[in-house]
């Protein structure tokens, strides 16, 4: 069976990788929310070898996630587990930093809520949230090919389309997260870099 593959993977995972090296230089373990196809994973594990890199997603992506993590052989990279956002049941295990990119504008934004809610579970003290993907600023689009893209999206789902970046930072800070970086990134994207503490 042929490894899934995520054209916007290859086009956006160097670019990705540069960004985000400094961020995760003091981890050791980063959970993957949403992992997909696993190439994101496989590629920042094989670069930031320090790492131990925990994939998840939903049950029906596992098996394209485990394709490419057996091709690989990397040690620091994990086989998935099943994570849905909307349930309360998430690892115990918390991490050094989440990592999650194209999700929230796939997801509906029930989920994206819960998702943030849920997200303290998982966090150490002073550890990292980062988020790639496209936003809205002031209840606007970037581009117009941002427009056309979120047409796209909801003419598949409804519930789909790119998330307003106001929005999301009101999620955040009700889940003890500070926005530390909003980076742009190419194509009309952004990396969004949180610190969660519980102290607030």
């Amino acid at each position: 069976m042929n490894k899934p593959v995520a054209e916007s993977c290859l086009e956006n995972q160097g670019v990705i990788l540069e960004k985000i090296t400094p961020l995760l230089r003091q981890c050791q373990s980063v959970l993957e929310i949403g992992s997909g196809t696993g190439q994101h994973a496989v590629y920042f594990a094989k670069h930031l070898k320090h790492l131990h890199w925990y994939t998840s997603d939903l049950k029906e992506s596992h098996n394209g996630i485990n394709q490419w993590i057996n091709e690989a052989k990397l040690e620091n990279v994990l086989s998935p587990f099943t994570l849905d956002v909307s349930n309360p049941i998430w690892p115990e295990q918390k991490f050094d930093a989440v990592f999650t990119a194209n999700t929230l504008h796939i997801m509906g934004m029930n989920n994206v809520v819960d998702m943030f809610s849920h997200l303290p579970q998982v966090l150490k003290n002073n550890s990292r949230l980062i988020i790639y993907g496209p936003f809205n600023y002031s209840y606007k689009f970037t581009s117009e090919s941002n427009q056309r893209f979120d047409a796209w999206l909801k003419s598949k789902n409804i519930y789909s389309g790119i998330r307003h970046f106001e929005e999301i930072n009101d999620l955040a800070v009700q889940s003890s997260l500070k926005l530390l970086e909003d980076i742009e990134m190419p194509v009309n994207n952004r990396l969004l870099v949180f610190q969660y503490s519980t102290s607030r």
